[in-house]
């Protein structure tokens, strides 16, 4: 593969795929649309679920509590991280949350403005606030903030159809190769970790790739 250093080619926007209980997710979904924003390239919110996942490859926890090392240190890491961004930070009592109701509302929502707000609230509840965000009241009072129909929103959340969407999402991050997250995607091109979105970024600047002649 070989990069066309001639005529510009149109800017691929980034897909930024983002599970609710992911550590790493919460300040990237703080950074991304501030550094995409000054890059001019747009940024398309893709929520979906590790569990499965993780259990394809024979895991059947988070791998940070598998590996208490590994564990350890990305609570501290966590910990610097956000002080470095200026975000609030609370290690939880229970991790993984349960993000899966979160998940569906993010996938009701996935061509709304609103969406970005109620990604990073949901983050700030979990990762500052310490709250349990697989309680249905907890995402309820996060629509409500955000002047939303709490109760519409968490109806249409449950439907079978809605549901439906959230597996296709998975399926889709399957696909690709997704394997943890934050992962952006531009195109069929993967970068993983919150300290890839520069290069992400860049990769999406210099347009596709076409095939060398």
């Amino acid at each position: 593969m070989t990069r066309s250093t001639g005529e510009q080619q149109p800017v691929q926007p980034i897909h930024f795929w983002f599970e609710f209980a992911s550590t790493y997710s919460y300040p990237a979904a703080v950074r991304i649309t501030k550094v995409a924003s000054v890059a001019g390239i747009e940024v398309v919110w893709e929520p979906f679920l590790l569990g499965p996942i993780f259990r394809e490859q024979g895991w059947n926890d988070s791998p940070f509590n598998l590996y208490p090392r590994k564990g350890a240190y990305m609570w501290r890491d966590m910990e610097r991280l956000c002080e470095a961004q200026g975000l609030p930070f609370s290690r939880p009592e229970k991790f993984p949350m349960n993000g899966l109701l979160a998940a569906r509302v993010a996938v009701l929502g996935k061509d709304e403005a609103w969406l970005p707000d109620f990604v990073r609230a949901v983050y700030q509840a979990n990762f500052a606030e310490g709250r349990d965000i697989g309680d249905p009241e907890c995402i309820a009072d996060i629509l409500a903030a955000l002047a939303l129909a709490a109760d519409e929103l968490l109806e249409r959340a449950g439907q079978d159809e809605n549901k439906k969407r959230l597996r296709e999402h998975n399926e889709r991050a399957n696909a690709l190769g997704i394997f943890g997250a934050p992962t952006f995607s531009v195109g069929s091109e993967l970068f993983w970790g919150g300290d890839r979105i520069g290069d992400a970024v860049a990769f999406a600047r210099l347009g596709p790739s076409p095939e060398a002649d």
